[in-house]
């Protein structure tokens, strides 16, 4: 079955022999300008020039499958489509006339089309169950086009990531410090805990955690308060000072917590506790408090490294949890848990804000991605069994990127390896 979308493509790529075109009624047709692609409502193509036996017509381009879509979709009526010059069909099952009664010259596209790419065309969109249409001839493509490609959908991956973090840069008063806390504070919570964290990182001013960055303890008192993970309940030193520090921070800032239910520690491992992750972000903030500033001013990815060599305060090397203590144990950070930090909060962001003050250095950008190991998920076990194997991060992501937004969109025509498989 062709899809309009295909015809579009065809006509916009000139993927046609318009050497000796001919209209339905015997015109002879050549095309000077196929006009510029359309993506909202009217005509699919505006400002297209094409001459009919010997006169040149400037106007637009309307394409269908079928000739009769015209009236099924109500353009006669539609005062859009009175310059259309030429209605661009596969097959002609009827004439089309505007509201003048005068007749609307057709080209039948289908035949100057050529068979192979058709085939292509079936083969790449075919019915039969795929993980991924291509997944048969992906690996045929070469090098160069997957990597250019892969190149330019992490660019977009970043794009698209940038209107959520400068709607977060809006509601938090232009102030990029707190956009940093907001954003690492849902990355420290993982899949499980991340929009309990970023509700927690949202629930307070960050000038309140400011004014207090000098305390390692009100940090803490701070976060485990707002997180509802304080509790009358136990009955530990530390945690009784935490109590109190958070009772004079809640009282003197109007405080409301979030719900205590939100933060999950079930099926984590241990290291992964929302405790040992608060600790470890509130020990981020005592020791770099101008953090966005040095992560701004960092280009190598050893000092990122540096940064994030976090490990907890001295309670929770004997905790896990309030409710019972446990051996001795430095937490730091991982090195796998910091590469999760560059890829989804500070390579990102940066990439935001040197856009947003005008010195973006694409180069930088993907050269510390690809510093970066390859993440390990289900979708890229899935393009290394097709051959398509990743060594950096800058190819996982841009890998994840193609899966969500162009395979399982079916957008192939819009994908440079379903344009190589379309037109070799």
């Amino acid at each position: 079955m062709i899809r309009e979308d295909f015809l579009h493509y065809l006509w916009k790529h000139k993927l046609y022999d318009f050497s000796n075109l001919i209209s339905s009624t015997d015109e002879k047709i050549e095309i000077i300008n196929c006009g510029i692609h359309n993506l909202n409502s009217g005509p699919d193509f505006f400002n297209a020039q094409v001459k009919i036996d010997n006169q040149i017509w400037a106007g637009n381009v309307e394409i269908h499958v079928k000739a009769s879509d015209w009236y099924v979709h109500n353009h006669e009526i539609d005062t859009a489509y009175d310059n259309v010059t030429l209605h661009v069909v596969w097959e002609n099952d009827m004439d089309i006339f505007r509201k003048d009664n005068t007749k609307i010259t057709t080209l039948i596209l289908k035949d100057y089309v050529s068979n192979e790419l058709i085939v292509n065309y079936q083969k790449l969109f075919s019915k039969n169950q795929k993980w991924i249409n291509c997944e048969k001839d992906i690996n045929l493509i070469d090098k160069f086009t997957i990597n250019n490609w892969l190149e330019r959908l992490y660019l977009e991956r970043l794009n698209d990531k940038s209107d959520f973090i400068l709607n977060l840069l809006k509601q938090s008063n232009n102030d990029w410090e707190a956009v940093l806390f907001k954003l690492l504070a849902k990355n420290f919570g993982l899949k499980v805990n991340g929009d309990a964290f970023f509700q927690l990182a949202n629930s307070f001013d960050y000038a309140i955690l400011r004014k207090n960055l000098s305390n390692i303890e009100k940090i803490e008192a701070l976060l485990f308060g707002q997180a509802s993970l304080l509790s009358d309940d136990f009955e530990d030193a530390y945690h009784d000072d935490l109590i109190k520090e958070y009772s004079f921070l809640q009282i003197k800032f109007k405080l409301k917590s979030i719900h205590k239910n939100e933060i999950k520690f079930f099926r984590l491992r241990p290291n992964n506790f929302p405790t040992i992750r608060i600790s470890q972000l509130a020990n981020i903030y005592y020791q770099y408090q101008s953090l966005f500033s040095k992560i701004m001013a960092i280009n190598n990815i050893d000092d990122f490294y540096n940064i994030f060599n976090i490990t907890t305060t001295k309670y929770w090397e004997t905790h896990y949890s309030f409710k019972s203590s446990s051996s001795k144990r430095k937490k730091k950070l991982t090195k796998s848990f910091i590469d999760l930090l560059l890829i989804n909060t500070i390579i990102p962001l940066k990439f935001v804000y040197l856009k947003h003050i005008g010195k973006l250095d694409e180069e930088l950008i993907l050269q510390l991605i690809q510093q970066i190991k390859p993440e390990k998920n289900s979708i890229i076990e899935k393009f290394n069994f097709l051959k398509i194997e990743t060594k950096n991060a800058l190819e996982t992501q841009a890998l994840l990127q193609l899966k969500n937004n162009y395979c399982n969109k079916n957008q192939c025509l819009q994908c440079a390896v379903g344009n190589k498989l379309l037109v070799n």
